[in-house]
């Protein structure tokens, strides 16, 4: 791209800009939740080390992060175990269809916390508003059969903030891709720590 020497400094700038806003992003929650990252690897851990399982649910840009999250939990990240078991809710296109054909695509989710879920299991919930109906129908769902949910979410954390048993708010994100940068941070510190500190062999 070609363009005049003013030109180029506005773009250099915006660039800039935008790095500099998802660095305070995640200083910011940094320093407001670092002791719940660490609280949610302790509920996750347990529930897997009692035979239970994590359920990742959003839309989106965080549906990406949850198929991202069970990819590196079934898989690996950066060290070499055991598959550990996750399950990304937004992966099965016929479940997602069917269920958003015959009843809405507010209960996606719901209907599969509700067949797949049991007592003991996790539910990650991902908003970057924290108001996604979907998700929310999910968290109540999961909370109907015992399982604890963890959130992840932006700005003010919404609905989610206040129905979860623990949230990860990202309050410094000033739009949803500045949250969503900060909600692969923590993804990826949730599953390096588990795997270095929590459930290691």
């Amino acid at each position: 791209m070609k363009g005049s020497k003013k030109t180029m400094d506005s773009i250099r700038e915006y660039i800039r800009g935008t790095f500099e806003e998802s660095i305070r992003a995640k200083q910011r929650f940094l320093d407001e939740h670092l002791d719940s990252i660490i609280e949610a690897c302790r509920i996750i851990s347990d529930s897997i080390r009692s035979g239970g399982k994590l359920m990742i649910c959003g839309n989106g840009g965080s549906a990406a992060d949850a198929q991202h999250m069970a990819a590196e939990m079934v898989g690996r990240m950066l060290i070499e175990r055991n598959p550990l078991p996750a399950l990304a809710l937004t992966t099965d296109t016929s479940n997602l269809t069917a269920i958003a054909n015959d009843y809405s695509y507010d209960v996606i989710f719901e209907k599969q916390v509700l067949g797949l879920g049991r007592a003991g299991d996790v539910l990650l919930a991902i908003s970057t508003s924290g108001n996604s109906k979907n998700v929310i129908q999910a968290v109540e769902a999961a909370k109907s059969r015992g399982i604890k949910v963890v959130s992840m979410t932006g700005g003010t954390g919404g609905k989610l903030r206040e129905l979860s048993d623990l949230n990860l708010n990202v309050a410094g994100g000033a739009n949803s891709s500045r949250i969503q940068e900060t909600h692969i941070f923590i993804v990826h510190s949730l599953v390096d720590v588990m795997d270095r500190f929590f459930l290691k062999a």
